[in-house]
């Protein structure tokens, strides 16, 4: 099976232009499935059955794996066989009638327009990795895009001089303003920090680490953690915290939910009214 996964790895990549992260969760989900059906006996998608995939739940929910991996890699084979069937590799779809456990939706963490004040505060010294701190947490609340969107921009995709950054995620784009706060801030940057980071090298990242190369997520979490911690913020907050907050305090301040929607590239206005919900218990 792990041929016909390659494939459809291939065909999420170049036809259906998903992003490399989005194919990489999708290739390591399935080859874990067909990992457990291969020690079974089974080999090939056209063996696989309905009860065979009820089982790889049941197993995943007995190693304590939780209600949303199961979901999303439930997600994943429900797109491979379907591919397969609709490319007529199998007669029938065995991941059809297959259903996820219940998930527990969890209410996101949401911080007060004063914590963000707070924490957007933190960064006040001039040395060139303050300065880019500073510019990630005003760009990253000003926009309210994923981390994984701030750490991929490029230079190209922002243009300081209007005020817009352009997002993309596989084959979808959206364009988001931001305000002058954060327009000072990155102005900032290009001019006193970005070429002190670099140190001599050239890059079409738009922020970069300590040695001049793409900064990481993992890196921002870092940083997200430590201004954290010096604004005495107790919640355990992410760099997904800033993108909570920015949805609920703009719909907070009476804007209009599909348009909120378009900017945070929600598919469904549902996941955006979540934010009205928050709002309205304050």
């Amino acid at each position: 099976m792990t041929g016909e996964i390659e494939e459809y790895a291939n065909y999420l990549r170049d036809v259906k232009k998903m992003s490399g992260n989005t194919v990489l969760s999708y290739r390591r989900d399935l080859l874990q499935m067909a990992a457990y059906l291969g020690e079974r006996g089974i080999h090939e998608a056209s063996r696989v059955t309905k009860t065979s995939l009820n089982s790889y739940i049941l197993f995943m929910e007995k190693e304590g794996k939780a209600s949303t991996t199961i979901s999303r890699m439930l997600a994943a084979m429900k797109s491979f066989f379907h591919y397969e069937f609709t490319q007529g590799k199998i007669r029938k779809n065995p991941a059809e009638l297959v259903h996820a456990p219940k998930i527990k939706k969890k209410v996101p963490v949401i911080l007060s327009v004063d914590q963000v004040t707070a924490l957007l505060q933190q960064p006040v010294g001039r040395t060139p990795k303050e300065i880019r701190d500073k510019a990630m947490l005003e760009l990253l609340y000003a926009t309210g895009i994923r981390v994984s969107e701030l750490t991929g921009l490029k230079c190209s995709d922002v243009n300081r001089t209007i005020g817009f950054l352009t997002c993309r995620d596989g084959g979808r784009e959206r364009t988001i303003p931001f305000g002058m706060v954060a327009k000072q801030a990155l102005d900032d940057y290009f001019e006193n920090a970005r070429e002190a980071l670099l140190k001599g090298k050239t890059t079409e990242w738009l922020f970069v680490n300590c040695s001049g190369g793409q900064m990481s997520r993992q890196g921002f979490w870092k940083i997200i953690k430590y201004y954290r911690d010096r604004a005495g913020i107790k919640e355990d907050i992410t760099p997904h915290t800033l993108r909570h907050s920015f949805a609920a305090h703009l719909i907070g301040s009476g804007a209009d939910m599909h348009a909120v929607q378009t900017i945070l590239g929600h598919s469904d206005v549902a996941t955006t009214q979540m934010y009205a919900a928050y709002m309205m218990k304050q």
